[in-house]
């Protein structure tokens, strides 16, 4: 009887038991064949990946967890430490990887990877870069959560750097589209066609302002900044000195250049003399009056201070880089009652130049003077061609802001809204970069 009772508690345990079991869940089997070669025409930073899908894609398969590592430096290998780089959804089979690079600074190895033994040894090689390899992963995720086991590359690959980046074809356009303009506009200026360009009052006063100081009986002072003649702002300022000293020169008035690098005084003395001899008064010329003062920045603006309120010169131009000496040089100026004309690409100190100057060359004025003053067709082709650019430039902004307000306004889910926000984020990550 007891033997009978124990079997039946068995057999009905074993019946509840098969019954209430969980069915085991089932890990996706892992993707095969995983390749890695570097992407064609880029700039060295991207990887192309592509596998085949795990034999569970279908049933089981979530997504593909895509995970990169550092694997060596130099000609030494490194334990490999994996990070995830994408989620990429179940049924697609390749991915590029992006932001690579080829090679690393000897500081940016230190920080990145400190004490490791091999990279220590490439370290003692004296490399100033070191070559960095990569290695990558894919596993397959499942619905649940469950993960495959790792497919991994068998080698490092180093991304390399091509000779065209194809993702900026539209730079190419963009640079024939510049020259083009440049070229149209000098040939149309060549046979005779006029340039029309808006005027700029502070180059239409430098006659006011040599013939003032001509009929007053004084000097003209010009300041080609404080910079020197690696500074485009000085060479600016060394093409309107050209067309004040002829005008200096036809006119008999003293023009005075003085100056804080050794160079300029030297380019400003050619400058100075080529234009007296175009004005046909090499005999008025006088080099001592284009000289070198000092390099220390307010060592030289405590001279003009001096020399500008003994001398009282009746027109005074500024023209170049200038810092905190703005003010000072034009309020002094100003207190002593000259005409004066300034110009300079230094957002800071363009207000102070505003207000205490008669005119002011607000930043591309200042840069399109040569042209304005010469009239030559090459530079005028030029300057047009530049606004051809800007059009671009300018159609390009109020192009993405409309698309970005369309794209909210229709819907960012939706074709069109995707649409355009693939081309807003194209102009935002390619084009601007």
């Amino acid at each position: 009887m007891q033997s009978r009772l124990i079997g039946s508690w068995l057999a009905a345990s074993l019946s509840l038991g098969g019954a209430a079991a969980p069915a085991l869940a089932r890990t996706p089997a892992r993707p095969t064949n995983l390749i890695a070669v570097d992407h064609p025409w880029d700039d060295a930073q991207k990887i192309d990946l592509t596998w085949e899908l795990s034999p569970d894609d279908a049933d089981l398969v979530q997504s593909y967890q895509v995970l990169k590592a550092v694997a060596r430096i130099g000609e030494a290998e490194i334990p490999p430490e994996f990070k995830v780089v994408e989620f990429v959804p179940a049924g697609r089979d390749s991915f590029t990887v992006r932001g690579l690079g080829r090679e690393l600074k000897r500081w940016q190895v230190q920080q990145e990877f400190g004490e490791i033994e091999a990279v220590a040894a490439e370290l003692a090689k004296g490399d100033k870069t070191l070559h960095i390899g990569y290695a990558f992963q894919v596993i397959a995720r499942g619905k649940d959560g469950s993960v495959s086991t790792p497919l991994q590359t068998t080698i490092p690959i180093t991304p390399s750097m091509q000779w065209f980046d194809g993702n900026r074809r539209y730079f190419l356009a963009t640079v024939f589209i510049f020259c083009g303009a440049v070229v149209f506009f000098i040939e149309a200026g060549r046979r005779g066609r006029t340039l029309k360009i808006r005027k700029i009052a502070g180059l239409e006063a430098v006659d006011e302002a040599v013939g003032r100081a001509t009929e007053m009986g004084r000097s003209v002072l010009f300041i080609i900044g404080i910079q020197d003649m690696n500074d485009i702002q000085t060479i600016a300022g060394i093409n309107i000195l050209a067309r004040v000293s002829k005008t200096a020169a036809t006119y008999d008035a003293k023009i005075e250049v003085p100056t804080c690098r050794a160079l300029v005084m030297t380019t400003a003395r050619e400058t100075v003399h080529a234009a007296f001899m175009e004005a046909g008064r090499p005999d008025a010329y006088n080099e001592d009056l284009i000289y070198y003062v000092t390099d220390e920045q307010f060592g030289f603006v405590a001279y003009l201070q001096g020399m500008m309120v003994r001398e009282k010169p009746a027109a005074c131009f500024y023209m170049g880089s200038f810092f905190a000496e703005s003010l000072i040089l034009a309020e002094t100026g100003n207190s002593i009652g000259a005409i004066q004309i300034a110009g300079t690409a230094q957002p800071a100190q363009l207000p102070f130049f505003v207000a205490a100057c008669d005119y002011t060359l607000i930043g591309e004025e200042f840069f399109a003077a040569s042209a304005y003053l010469t009239g030559t067709p090459e530079e005028l082709g030029s300057l047009k061609g530049q606004d051809v650019g800007k059009l671009i430039v300018g159609a390009g902004i109020i192009g993405g802001v409309l698309a970005l307000t369309l794209a909210n306004l229709v819907g960012p889910a939706s074709p069109f809204g995707t649409f355009l926000l693939d081309a807003v984020l194209y102009f935002k990550t390619v084009v601007l970069t």
